[in-house]
């Protein structure tokens, strides 16, 4: 990496969140020191917690009033608000028309209509950008063949509505775009769907526990499966791909896959709504 330091601006709907919290340490050491986090902007404060200007002053950033002036000081930019996927396209909409290089947290839209606007603009202001779940980057994924994948059988935590995109991220990356329906086939207490592809691939993801830890198998058409266990490690190659991007504005996932998967999970929520039928999937 060169030595230039690089200021990142962080524009968030309330800054007192976990992402927040940990992205400036890491992106520092992932950088060796050449990004740091040096402006942020909270819309509104953290209804339990600390104040944007309290976060600001606990983390030696400087707080700036609002989006534009964000913009306008960094080099780069993080639009947040990972838990408030309905803001994003109003917070990042001043950054994508900057030209700068901007990441979006995860979950990058509730729907397909908002997420094709989103990347609309910034290709038409030349502006890099890209959002990605950590779980793509898990140690256990990188060196997978995607080859002749018969059949994915994904489990995690947590509720649908913030933790489905950590098994639609992997199995997109795995599987690819062309998916064609989507069934509910879990409980209310443990969501699960089951995913059709254009071709008559399948994946199922299933969501249990906070215990269980985010796992795959995987079957190729040849019969061999690979079971991984636990998802490893995500966290620090996620971050060590949003420094790299920083610095060289290379994307690696691609738009056509961002679609799919926000896609995927917006009849995902119709299909829940009603257990057993299928749900196809708009590529319109």
């Amino acid at each position: 990496m060169s030595h230039k330091m690089k200021k990142i601006g962080f524009i968030d709907y309330y800054l007192d969140e976990w992402h927040a919290k940990n992205y400036p340490t890491w992106l520092s050491e992932a950088s060796n020191g050449n990004q740091i986090v040096a402006y942020a902007y909270g819309e509104i404060d953290a209804a339990k917690g600390i104040s944007n200007t309290e976060w600001c002053k606990t983390n030696g950033v400087e707080k700036l009033n609002s989006i534009e002036e964000v913009v306008e000081k960094s080099d780069c930019i993080v639009v947040l608000s990972p838990d408030n996927p309905e803001q994003h396209e109003h917070l990042s909409r001043i950054p994508l028309m900057s030209g700068k290089r901007v990441y979006i947290d995860k979950t990058f839209s509730n729907t397909r209509v908002e997420a094709i606007k989103m990347f609309e603009l910034a290709d038409k202001y030349n502006t890099p950008m890209y959002s990605s779940s950590a779980l793509r980057f898990s140690k256990e994924l990188e060196s997978i063949n995607k080859e002749n994948i018969d059949m994915i059988n994904s489990r995690g935590p947590g509720t649908f509505s913030d933790y489905s995109i950590h098994q639609l991220e992997p199995i997109v990356a795995l599987m690819g775009t062309e998916v064609k329906r989507v069934m509910s086939i879990g409980t209310i207490n443990s969501p699960a769907l089951a995913i059709e592809f254009s071709d008559g691939r399948k994946a199922i993801m299933s969501h249990f526990g906070s215990e269980c830890p985010f796992g795959l198998s995987i079957n190729y058409k040849s019969g061999n499966a690979l079971i991984i266990d636990n998802c490893t490690d995500f966290f620090p190659h996620f971050i060590q791909n949003m420094a790299d991007f920083f610095e060289t504005g290379d994307i690696k996932v691609t738009s056509k896959e961002t679609i799919a998967i926000i896609t995927l999970r917006e009849c995902g929520y119709e299909a829940l709504d009603k257990p057993g039928k299928w749900i196809e999937i708009s590529h319109n």
